[in-house]
């Protein structure tokens, strides 16, 4: 068993904590007036929003972020939070695990 470890308030990071081939599962914070710079992704990923306001945008629209929202993201699927307004905590997960269809697993 994985122990919980996330990244400490006031940084902007994601941090993987369960990892198998099926799925991983992190947490991604990004503070308040921060940019989200990532980049679509070759697996299936889930959000669920503890903490945070901002927007997202992805599949052609723009929706309002806020605590206990749930957002799919399909596989290669642009998207990013923006308009971030307070600190962001979102639990992450992929699946299979991140990086494992990139890298051929």
């Amino acid at each position: 068993m994985n122990a919980l470890s996330i990244p400490a308030p006031g940084r902007d990071a994601y941090r993987e904590f369960i990892r198998s081939r099926d799925v991983s599962v992190g947490v991604y914070r990004l503070a308040a007036g921060a940019v989200d710079s990532q980049r679509p992704h070759s697996e299936d990923e889930v959000y669920y929003v503890l903490k945070g306001r901002a927007k997202f945008t992805g599949d052609g629209r723009t929706i309002d972020v806020h605590p206990g929202l749930c957002i799919f993201v399909a596989a290669g699927e642009l998207h990013r939070f923006h308009d971030v307004v307070e600190a962001l905590e979102v639990l992450v997960l992929f699946g299979p695990a991140e990086g494992t269809r990139a890298a051929g697993e």
